[in-house]
């Protein structure tokens, strides 16, 4: 093979070998940073993946929320109105956080089917639902509750 043909081709192999290279780390850390949406119900049936961040979402429970009297960690009960998973949380809830509505958390599921999660998020009007959360509702036969008007 003439020398100047096998040097192009060296060098052709080497820049497809290193493009390879970036795609690979690319989508390896693109797949770490995923966070797949799970309904209680998919969580209840073992869908949801072990030691993984996911976000978990549905409605509180009423009467649910528990808060450590001498910490920052609580623990409530999000439902789908099919079934229900606990969720516990250390940190300073977000304002809007009430009983009674939508929220998702991000964190990870343990061998208890338990989310420990890291952020809560809550919706952010009294019209607003997050749209994982109003699909998994709407999955399950229920719809959204109104809210309550004040005045």
């Amino acid at each position: 093979m003439n020398p100047l043909r096998r040097k192009r081709l060296l060098i052709i192999l080497a820049i497809l070998a290193g493009v390879g290279i970036a795609v690979t780390l690319a989508l390896s850390a693109l797949r770490e940073n995923i966070n797949l949406f799970y309904t209680p119900t998919q969580i209840a049936n073992g869908e949801a993946p072990l030691d993984t961040r996911i976000r978990a979402g549905g409605m509180v429970e009423k009467g649910s929320l528990q808060r450590s009297g001498d910490s920052l960690d609580v623990k409530f009960v999000v439902t789908d109105f099919n079934k229900s998973v606990t969720i516990t949380y250390r940190g300073i809830l977000p304002d809007l956080f009430r009983e009674g509505q939508g929220i998702v958390a991000l964190g990870k599921l343990n061998a208890d089917g338990v989310v420990v999660a890291d952020e809560v998020l809550a919706k952010h009007d009294e019209k607003y639902m997050p749209p994982e959360v109003t699909k998994a509702l709407k999955d399950s036969g229920q719809s959204a509750p109104t809210p309550a008007k004040e005045g």
